[in-house]
């Protein structure tokens, strides 16, 4: 007897191997501002699924002296776009002998983005710095550009549970009989370090460190501090 063998592979399911452009790196960044100043921070956490990549990444950038740039999502992104900006910048103080103010490079940024839109670039951004006025700024992004001017704002990873947090004690939402207190630089720096340090409890692409910058007349001032590193 000879046994027949039959090729059945057509009735098989078919297994889809399908690539994609993107991955998700984490990290959260924060901004507030204040009547002449502006603070951002973000973690040092580069990850991918429950893998840690690397403690010590900065996600905040100095793009001129009176701006900053926070950008987090997947890192080839925010590599490859931060990569543009300088060249935008190097190009147009080339051109008119001084720096883009603020103001105009979340403009800049938003229409990057925007360009990209049906391949965006996979990143969260906020743009922190002092106006033509010399008071503080923040610009927070969606992916593809749409953007909004506002007094602070929690992106990334962690900003589910950042956010009731900056709205109740920045913005003292769902409150009531309570005389809204001028914010200053220490006690924003304290509450960003303190919102970082409370979100690295529950949130695993956030921690190692988070590294916050100041801005204000007198320049850039950054410093760090430890989070969970587990």
């Amino acid at each position: 007897n000879m046994a027949v063998l039959v090729d059945d592979s057509s009735n098989l399911p078919t297994v889809g191997h399908r690539f994609s452009p993107y991955a998700m790196n984490g990290g959260t960044v924060v901004a507030v501002s204040g009547e002449d100043f502006a603070v951002i921070g973000c973690d040092t956490r580069l990850s991918e699924g429950y893998s840690i990549l690397s403690r010590d990444v900065t996600k905040v950038r100095s793009v001129t002296p009176k701006c900053l740039l926070g950008s987090v999502g997947f890192h080839g992104d925010v590599l490859t776009l931060t990569k543009m900006l300088d060249a935008k910048l190097k190009q147009y103080k080339h051109t008119h002998g001084k720096d883009m103010s603020c103001s105009a490079i979340a403009q800049m940024l938003s229409s990057t983005l925007y360009y990209r839109r049906f391949f965006p670039y996979y990143t969260y951004n906020m743009v922190a710095g002092l106006d033509n006025e010399g008071k503080g700024c923040v610009f927070s992004y969606d992916p593809v550009g749409s953007y909004e001017r506002e007094s602070y704002r929690a992106s990334g990873s962690a900003s589910a549970i950042i956010q009731p947090l900056l709205d109740n004690q920045i913005g003292y939402k769902n409150q009531s009989n309570v005389d809204p207190a001028p914010l200053t630089r220490d006690r924003a720096r304290t509450m960003v370090r303190d919102i970082f340090a409370a979100a690295s409890e529950r949130d695993i692409y956030t921690g190692d460190e988070v590294e916050i910058s100041v801005i204000d007349a007198n320049g850039i001032e950054t410093i760090r501090f430890p989070l969970r590193s587990d």
